[in-house]
Order: C-alpha cells, then structure tokens, then sequence
C-alpha cells in the first residue's frame, strides 16, 4: 500500500513566478499601508500631548513633539511614492501576464493551422473539387439512361407567360354575371294620365267656342 501510494505523481501547481511575484509585492505594499497607519496614530496622539505642553507651560517639549511631527510627515509622503511605485509595478507585472497568455493564445492558434494545412494542402482541395464535378456530371449521365435517355427539357419562360395569360383571362370571364340582351322587362308607362288631360283640354276649347 505504501509503495502504491508513493507512486502517486504530485499535482502540478498553476502557480507561476509572476503570481509570486505580483504576490510579494501586495503583500510588500500592505505592510506599508499599515506602517503609515501607525505613524498617523502617533501623530494624533503626540499632536495632543503637544497643546498639553503648551498649556503647562513647557514649550521646549512641544517644540520637540512638532519636530517629530514634521519628520513623521515626510516618513507619509516617502511612503506614498512607495506606495505608487509598487502599485505600478503590480499592475505592469499582471498586464504582462495577459500578453503573455495572448501571445501564446496566438502561437496555439498558429500552430493549430499549420496542422490543418499539413493535412489538406490546396492541391487536395483543389483536386476534391474536380472530383466532386466528375462524380455529380457522372450521376447525370445516369439519371439520363435510367429515364430513356430523355433529358427533361427545361419549359421555355415565354410560353409559361402565355399560358398564365390565358388563365387569368378565363377567370375573368367566370366571375362576370350574365346580362339579358333581349326580353328586357321595362316600366309601362302610364296611359291613363294622359287620356285625363287631353279630354280637358278638348272641354276647354269647346267653353270657348
């Protein structure tokens, strides 16, 4: 069981350089967020142990506690630029890490091509393609023999018009209705009207008379 387990191969950690690296640095630079920590607490505390100086009476130590002060504030400033650089340098180190992942995301996809053009060159296309020409005019030739030798004639577009005129022509002639040419059923038109006026004017004319 022991020798079994001895063969057992270790995994084989992702971790590169530059993770130990970028790593190192944060870790560099936190340790210096919490160095100007501290000096700003004991800013705080020594600025107030000032003004008790002051109100005691004893200038020459409070003189002393500004002095301090003034260093402490260049100590911050030192740190800031500390701080910056590593900050720069952490983001150039992690920039480079995605080129260099896109460089060999490149060099994959090269090496990739230059594989599939080992195994199909041009002339093999090439080559393929005139195959594939021959095989579907040979396939054709055969459809022929099979159907009689008789190809099927494409219809000619002129008389497939013609043809399409003349249906719609009849359907037009469908759906007209029919109309009566003779038979017609007319309105009379009345007589008896027209008997009534003329008798009153021959009555008129003999009043006259």
């Amino acid at each position: 069981m022991g020798g079994l387990f001895s063969r057992q191969k270790k995994p084989v950690s992702r971790v590169t350089e530059q993770d130990k690296a970028v790593l190192k640095l944060k870790q560099t630079r936190d340790k210096l967020k919490q160095y100007q920590k501290k000096i700003m607490l004991n800013q705080d505390k020594e600025r107030v142990l000032a003004k008790q100086c002051l109100n005691q009476g004893r200038k020459d130590k409070a003189l002393r506690l500004l002095k301090k002060k003034k260093f402490q504030d260049s100590l911050l400033a030192k740190t800031d630029a500390q701080l910056d650089n590593l900050d720069k340098l952490v983001q150039d180190l992690e920039f480079a890490q995605v080129e260099i992942q896109v460089v060999e995301g490149l060099k994959g996809g090269n090496e990739a091509l230059d594989a599939l053009h080992q195994i199909m060159s041009l002339d093999d296309v090439e080559k393929i393609m005139g195959d594939t020409e021959d095989a579907i005019a040979y396939q054709n030739e055969i459809d022929d023999l099979l159907a009689g030798g008789v190809g099927v004639e494409q219809p000619d577009e002129d008389e497939l018009l013609a043809e399409l005129g003349e249906l719609l022509g009849a359907e037009v002639e469908e759906e007209l209705p029919d109309v009566p040419v003779s038979d017609m059923d007319l309105p009379v038109a009345p007589t008896h009207e027209l008997e009534k006026t003329k008798s009153r004017e021959e009555s008129r004319t003999l009043a006259a008379s």
